[in-house]
């Protein structure tokens, strides 16, 4: 069965995908625990982020660095935070969390309500930053 995230690079569901190549595609997390929380993740469906090849696990922090720093340029933030949780959907991938203090990491916090304009004019302003 596919996963959600399979769905969404197969174009099955809609998403604000901020990035693609042949192997990755991140797109904003639709339930954010921070303003600009972004997902990376691989086009393969592996469940668990360290049953990953090492080709990927390694690719994947390479393909998040210009998407973290166009994040950074866009929401107010003291540093990109990185989590690997891999509870809520079985398929590899990294949270990319903008933070202001230890505590913005929570998935505990309650999540944000944006509306599809709000996601889609923050998707088309990260963007914008990409180089």
């Amino acid at each position: 069965m596919s996963s959600l995230f399979s769905k969404v690079i197969e174009r099955e569901i809609p998403a604000y995908i901020l990035a693609e190549d042949e192997f990755f595609i991140s797109f904003l997390d639709i339930m954010p625990v921070s303003m600009g929380h972004a997902l990376v993740v691989p086009k393969i469906e592996v469940d668990y982020v360290f049953d990953l090849e090492d080709y990927y696990l390694n690719r994947m922090l390479t393909f998040a660095k210009p998407l973290a720093k166009a994040i950074e340029a866009v929401v107010p933030c003291l540093r990109m935070g990185l989590s690997v949780v891999g509870l809520e959907v079985p398929h590899a991938h990294l949270h990319l969390i903008p933070l202001n203090s230890i505590h913005d990491m929570s998935f505990t916090n309650p999540r944000l309500a944006l509306s599809s304009e709000e996601f889609s004019a923050l998707a088309t302003a990260i963007k914008s930053k990409l180089l």
